[in-house]
């Protein structure tokens, strides 16, 4: 398999036409941090990142938990789902790796994603820190499930402006879980269930929604035309003002 991931969902990118400059158009990206399909739609969400944030719009992730029984049962079964994922359907270079998985803990993977969600609280509201969890994870087969563990990854890759013992006094708190909880409730209400999702919503209160969906091409098609519309909203009331009243 030849196919580069990064290079994959990017292949046929073209620049935002100027004239769909708008501002108040948000892009929200829901994902859990050990699902494989959110790790294939990264290089997705940075172009998207890279593409609409300098045009206005408010690009920013969510944790959205899996439910326990969504994870598999096994390592065999982790390996055929990659398999199908990876292979035959991105063709990526690279097999991700099952060594993260632990039947003991029954699907409760809740660890990554309460220490991505705590590091916001040190300044880290980037991607950084989460996609190092996901790589310790999924790449590397770290036992992320733990605590103490995606604490490490984290606070390595934070450095000095996340020390671990407060990164982990955060993650365990009551507060970041409520944050979490939210999170994940807010995605559910959205009546999706696949990750990674991205939710558009516009200035003129357009909404799109993909659930599951990790390729390029129909998120920039999507956001264009909402775009679009936003700026001829803005275009007809600059010419004729708002409605008439009554």
């Amino acid at each position: 398999m030849r196919t580069c991931l990064a290079a994959f969902p990017l292949a046929h990118c073209r620049p935002a036409p100027r004239a769909l400059r708008s501002s108040r158009m948000k892009l929200t990206y829901y994902l859990e941090v050990l699902s494989s399909w959110c790790t294939w739609a990264e290089p997705t969400w940075s172009e998207l990142r890279r593409r609409y944030a300098a045009l206005g719009v408010t690009c920013e992730w969510r944790i959205a938990l899996m439910n326990p029984a969504d994870f598999p049962t096994s390592r065999a079964q982790t390996d055929w789902f990659y398999q199908r994922s990876g292979g035959t359907v991105m063709r990526s270079p690279f097999m991700l790796n099952s060594g993260w998985f632990e039947a003991q803990r029954g699907g409760h993977y809740e660890a990554p994603n309460l220490v991505a969600e705590a590091a916001r609280d040190f300044g880290f509201d980037g991607d950084e820190i989460r996609l190092a969890l996901a790589h310790a994870g999924v790449r590397e087969g770290q036992k992320i499930g733990d605590l103490a563990t995606a604490v490490a990854v984290a606070s390595s890759a934070g450095g000095k402006k996340l020390p671990a013992k407060k990164l982990r006094a955060a993650a365990a708190s009551a507060s970041v879980r409520a944050r979490v909880d939210a999170s994940t409730a807010e995605f559910f209400a959205h009546q999706i269930s696949q990750r990674p999702a991205f939710v558009l919503t516009s200035a003129i209160g357009d909404k799109a929604v993909f659930s599951g969906l990790v390729r390029l091409d129909p998120l920039v098609a999507t956001i264009d035309a909402m775009l679009a519309d936003t700026a001829a909203y803005a275009a007809h009331q600059a010419h004729h003002g708002g409605p008439p009243v009554g």
